[in-house]
């Protein structure tokens, strides 16, 4: 029998959230080959417009740093006023091999000090008969370099993303 299962995890940022949200998620499949072109080969948008809308596709091509070659997830649900989304695995990272379903939620909320924290929430349905490891944690490292490595950027290139 197939078991449901999620993770949470946190993330801070001296970054204010609208940047790190438009950078870190929105802009992420140009953004991503630039700053970890050791992970990301090259990212697209395959249906939509221009893989920011909700309903559109885009595609994530990696490196064999990852334990998969390609990733196809589908964004459910947007408020770019609230740093605010959901989006679907459709296709690659896992499915059909490890995982029947995979949908991540994430907010990024400013703080007090001008920075933002990110919240994820990943919720996943395993196919019978496949155990977690340590995938939980290796997909929370994931989420974090995500984030870190468009934090850098960020504050590498204080005009971008304003």
């Amino acid at each position: 029998m197939a078991s449901t299962n999620s993770w949470t995890h946190e993330i801070e940022s001296p970054v204010a959230a609208s940047r790190l949200f438009r950078a870190g998620v929105m802009d992420w499949h140009n953004l991503a080959p630039k700053v970890a072109p050791h992970i990301v080969t090259s990212a697209h948008p395959v249906e939509g417009a221009g893989g920011i809308g909700i309903g559109s596709v885009r595609q994530f091509n990696f490196t064999s740093a990852m334990p998969f070659s390609v990733m196809k997830e589908k964004l459910e649900f947007l408020d770019v006023e609230k740093c605010e989304c959901k989006s679907t695995l459709i296709e690659g990272g896992g499915i059909g091999t490890t995982i029947e379903t995979a949908t991540s939620h994430i907010k990024v909320e400013p703080t007090a000090n001008g920075g933002c924290v990110v919240k994820v929430e990943s919720t996943y349905k395993l196919l019978p008969g496949v155990e977690v490891k340590d995938e939980n944690t290796k997909a929370k490292d994931s989420i974090t370099n995500i984030f870190k490595g468009a934090e850098a950027y960020l504050i590498a290139n204080p005009d971008a993303y304003n």
